[in-house]
């Protein structure tokens, strides 16, 4: 029988598409939990799969026999209906920033609000399958990880990790965004003529994303420069991170130093030396591309790391963990 799979804000960017993944997904069945009543569906052909509804309640859950819920919705929802989804016996996947960080002093800081559920924080398991696979498959509670974190983490943890970067020169992430990552709703900022033919940054050095970065990477907040800017396209994040480099004489020793580390990993991909990726390589895809270069003479390098933000960066990720949680195949629905 195949697993039973909830979604609330399935009518958000990220929520369409893990609706989009999970139809092609051969093991689970898609069931829709209604939490917002103030949006209109989207035109559908009458051709459309038509699909189940129920209300977001634990009762539903229980009814339904969901195995899991993905919760594409605000961090302040995602508050309110974890606690109730998870004693009515479902797993949870968070695509919100609610739990992604251990303490509510943090989430307060970064978020600006008080948070609503600081008991589930110390038990919530930081979906980045890369470095936290192992949790990941006995979670309960997943918290999927931000766009901007996924594409610098990614890049900068396994460098970090063996030392070859000047950490007292500092680390500059350099960020840029679609539109979507701003989610649907909408605001004077994301509208068309605020977008097109503009380039904006937006969130300087308070970003909600920068605690991410160094949870993962093992950074001091001092040690990190990240800058977020709102590119005029649809979907995609590129990231341009720079740093002195510390113990290694070329850039092959940098893509070494990342083969050796992402081997086994499914959906990470590296370029040769001094050739970069870019958004479109990633677009629809579960990938993360990661390129290099270094000037030796000086040390200084450059990683260039693309990656989709509703995919990798959100929708794809969070099925990746579902994959893992539920022990379907990690790949399972994202390859082509």
């Amino acid at each position: 029988m195949k697993a039973r799979i909830g979604i609330v804000g399935f009518r958000g960017y990220s929520g369409a598409e893990l609706v989009r993944l999970l139809d092609r997904h051969s093991e689970v069945e898609t069931v829709l939990l209604e939490h917002r009543h103030d949006s209109d569906d989207p035109p559908q052909p009458l051709s459309a799969k038509p699909r189940t509804r129920v209300p977001s309640t634990p009762e539903a859950i229980q009814a339904e026999g969901l195995a899991l819920v993905f919760l594409a919705t605000p961090a302040g929802v995602s508050m309110e209906l974890a606690p109730g989804m998870l004693e009515a016996g479902a797993k949870v996947i968070d695509l919100s920033g609610a739990f992604r960080l251990r303490e509510s002093a943090a989430y307060s800081r970064w978020y600006q609000e008080k948070h609503t559920a600081p008991q589930l924080l110390s038990e919530a398991v930081y979906g980045l399958p890369e470095f936290c696979r192992d949790r990941i498959r006995g979670a309960r509670l997943i918290s999927n990880p931000g766009c901007y974190p996924t594409a610098a983490n990614l890049a900068i943890q396994p460098l970090v990790a063996v030392g070859v970067i000047d950490r007292a020169c500092g680390i500059v992430c350099d960020a840029k965004s679609g539109v979507s990552g701003a989610g649907r709703k909408p605001s004077l900022k994301t509208s068309f003529c605020e977008v097109t033919e503009n380039f904006s940054a937006y969130a300087v050095l308070d970003h909600r994303h920068v605690p991410e970065i160094l949870m993962v990477s093992g950074i001091e907040e001092a040690e990190l420069s990240f800058t977020a800017q709102l590119l005029p396209i649809h979907r995609g994040i590129l990231e341009t991170i720079y740093f002195r480099a510390s113990g290694v004489a070329s850039a092959e020793e940098l893509v070494n130093i990342y083969s050796r580390r992402y081997a086994k990993e499914p959906f990470i991909r590296l370029y040769q030396p001094g050739v970069m990726p870019d958004i479109r390589g990633v677009e629809s895809t579960n990938f993360c591309d990661l390129g290099v270069r270094l000037d030796e003479s000086s040390g200084r390098a450059v990683i260039v790391s693309a990656i989709d933000n509703l995919v990798k960066g959100a929708a794809g990720q969070a099925v990746q963990n579902m994959n893992l949680a539920l022990g379907f195949e990690e790949t399972k629905g994202l390859l082509l």
